[in-house]
């Protein structure tokens, strides 16, 4: 069963960012997680298997619940099972070409919270950062260091980029299934005080395709990031999971460009030209 995220990180983001996120969500059906590409997430709520728009349309207030609220993933469940059950949404059912479904069960709305609330709260928490990039315009990779972190994502954990490196872009977690990575913003005193160094993602970023699907045969195409410590000597690959090659903050979010000072101004639209975004 996947790990339950600790939402500790998230101490200082305004939750009101993450609920905004959410809120905002329209509604997708979809049969495979791949239908519902990347930043398309960012726009659209969609639950693989889910063909009933009431469905779909339950499991999204129960999740909004959640994050207006701050509930549990006990109390979320508590609220979601019995309504699911009493419609028929439970269990593994048989679509009519007689293939096997799984539907709803304790892993999936695990996963399913897990998933959501994370994504909600890394893009709340990017959509301040980029707001506060003029004081702080230094992000560092933060990974859960601890015996159920992927060793891919422990690699990157302190590794500092300029807040508009491209890196950002493709690797801002959540970077797979059960990812409770996060980023945290620097100050150029910051870094100093920590004796951190400042890398870029410039030729160290490769477009690979990989297999998505074993039943339907889809290849979907991944960023693998590639990097040689030059402390450790360690060769560092790390390539979200399919699926989470995107940023979600910077796929949902515009700024109001009528608040910008002039100076800040500047820092957004060079970013937006390095990153075409």
């Amino acid at each position: 069963m996947p790990e339950q995220i600790d939402l500790s990180f998230a101490i200082g983001l305004s939750p009101e960012k993450a609920v905004e996120y959410f809120r905002a969500k329209g509604y997708t059906i979809s049969w495979d997680w791949y239908e519902t590409w990347q930043e398309a997430n960012s726009y659209a709520f969609t639950v693989s298997k889910v063909t009933r728009l009431d469905i779909l349309r339950d499991i999204k207030t129960e999740l909004q619940k959640a994050l207006d609220d701050g509930l549990t993933l006990q109390q979320f469940r508590k609220n979601l099972d019995p309504i699911l059950q009493s419609k028929g949404w439970w269990g593994q059912g048989q679509t009519e070409s007689g293939q096997v479904v799984q539907m709803g069960s304790p892993w999936r709305l695990q996963l399913i919270y897990n998933q959501n609330i994370q994504s909600a709260y890394n893009a709340g928490r990017w959509e301040q950062q980029m707001a506060n990039a003029d004081a702080r315009p230094y992000l560092q990779y933060v990974a859960v260091m601890d015996s159920v972190t992927r060793p891919a994502h422990a690699r990157l954990d302190g590794l500092v980029f300029w807040a508009n490196d491209p890196f950002w872009k493709t690797h801002y977690p959540p970077n797979g299934w059960g990812c409770r990575c996060s980023v945290r913003a620097l100050s150029a005193a910051d870094v100093k005080r920590l004796g951190l160094t400042v890398i870029s993602s410039a030729g160290l970023l490769q477009e690979n395709e990989v297999l998505a699907s074993g039943r339907t045969g889809e290849v979907v195409p991944v960023t693998v990031f590639k990097f040689r410590n030059e402390q450790t000597g360690e060769i560092i690959t790390m390539a979200p999971d399919p699926g989470f090659n995107y940023n979600p903050g910077m796929a949902a979010w515009k700024p109001d460009l009528s608040k910008y000072p002039p100076d800040l101004m500047d820092i957004y639209n060079r970013y937006l030209k390095e990153n075409a975004v």
